[in-house]
């Protein structure tokens, strides 16, 4: 389980001393929270020691703290976006030394720690690629395109009980009736057919969410409130898939509230 750490109080500090120049004041509360914060970022005691003995000096540790965060954050989320598309894409070898790469160079122990989650589930996922068969403990989505991957190099689905059930719950997220999806069980031929349709029902749905949302946003910020909700509007007449008509609602109504 990943550590939870609370960076907006020095967030907050940064804001004040290196953004708008307020004077750093090394009183206890500000000490104790450049000390917590200096040893998440993984700088050493010692270091930190000499950096209180000033506020110039103290300065200059606050900005290297920043200065690891940012750079620790946009090394993490540049790793997740290109695993996420290898994965997606059935290149789990790829995924997973994007991260690897990533985990070899990152210094502040919650993003290395976050790398070595996702290094761990991809291990997990390669292992669905090999087998076929699910694991509870990953995410859907994930398997559901390593399920297609291995259907397009002529590998048909083993229609355990495990894979009935998470067939099951998946065509139920994308309001596939218990029927229909009873009738594709019945053979793996058709539990292919019925995998197909699940993965491209989620991934229209989620085109349609993400371009009806830019556009209502570009709509709003530019004062046309009607033209705005006219695009959840004309979603939520084509959209079938339950999660992408709740976040259609949720915008929808966001954009009545005062």
């Amino acid at each position: 389980m990943t550590r939870k750490v609370d960076w907006d109080p020095i967030r907050t500090l940064e804001k004040q001393v290196l953004e708008r120049g307020e004077p750093l004041e090394l009183s206890d509360d500000v000490q104790a929270l450049l000390r917590r914060s200096a040893r998440e970022v993984a700088i050493p005691t010692e270091d930190v020691k000499q950096a209180l003995r000033s506020p110039r000096s103290a300065t200059a540790l606050l900005r290297k703290i920043r200065q690891r965060l940012n750079a620790g954050s946009r090394r993490l989320g540049n790793a997740q976006s290109r695993a996420y598309r290898l994965r997606d894409a059935g290149n789990l070898d790829g995924a997973r030394k994007a991260m690897e790469a990533v985990s070899a160079v990152e210094v502040v122990p919650f993003y290395r720690e976050l790398a070595a989650n996702m290094i761990s589930n991809l291990g997990r996922l390669q292992k669905v690629a090999k087998t076929g068969r699910v694991d509870p403990k990953l995410s859907e989505h994930s398997q559901l395109l390593i399920l297609l991957h291995r259907l397009d190099q002529g590998k048909p689905l083993n229609l355990t009980m495990g894979m009935r059930a998470f067939l099951h719950h998946a065509a139920s997220e994308v309001a596939i009736s218990q029927a229909e999806t009873k009738e594709a069980l019945a053979n793996p031929k058709s539990a292919g057919a019925l995998l197909q349709k699940i993965v491209e029902r989620r991934q229209k749905g989620t085109k349609r969410l993400t371009r009806a949302l830019v556009r209502m946003m570009a709509l709003r910020d530019a004062g046309d409130l009607e033209g705005a909700r006219q695009q959840m509007r004309d979603l939520l007449a084509v959209e079938v898939v339950p999660r992408f008509r709740r976040a259609a609602e949720e915008n929808l109504a966001g954009l009545d509230a005062p």
